[in-house]
């Protein structure tokens, strides 16, 4: 019974997120009308982009309440960046061909 009265009372929480949330995104459809360089555009809407991820992750996904999942989402993420980075360099075969086949 307390379990219900705290998930009924933590609403106003998640309500309180989504409208940050409906704004940030606001800020970025204003941002992408701006007539601002591309270098400047890129690192505001980056920077907005990162505050929306966290506040769904922290808030949606309550990884604020439980930190063995957030160390994994974390650490899982690192992860699958990297193997990005390290898939990357085939890329360059398909620009330049492959060298040794010929």
């Amino acid at each position: 019974m307390a379990a219900e009265t705290r998930k009924e009372s933590g609403i106003g929480k998640d309500v309180t997120v989504y409208i940050c949330l409906l704004i940030l995104a606001a800020i970025q459809f204003i941002v992408a009308y701006q007539n601002m360089s591309a270098t400047q555009k890129f690192k505001v809407m980056l920077t907005v982009a990162l505050i929306e991820g966290a506040l769904a992750l922290f808030f949606f996904m309550h990884l604020n309440e439980n930190r063995g999942l957030m160390w994994f989402v974390v650490i899982f993420s690192i992860a699958v960046l990297l193997g990005l980075q390290y898939g990357w360099t085939d890329s360059y075969r398909l620009i330049d061909g492959v060298r040794w086949a010929r």
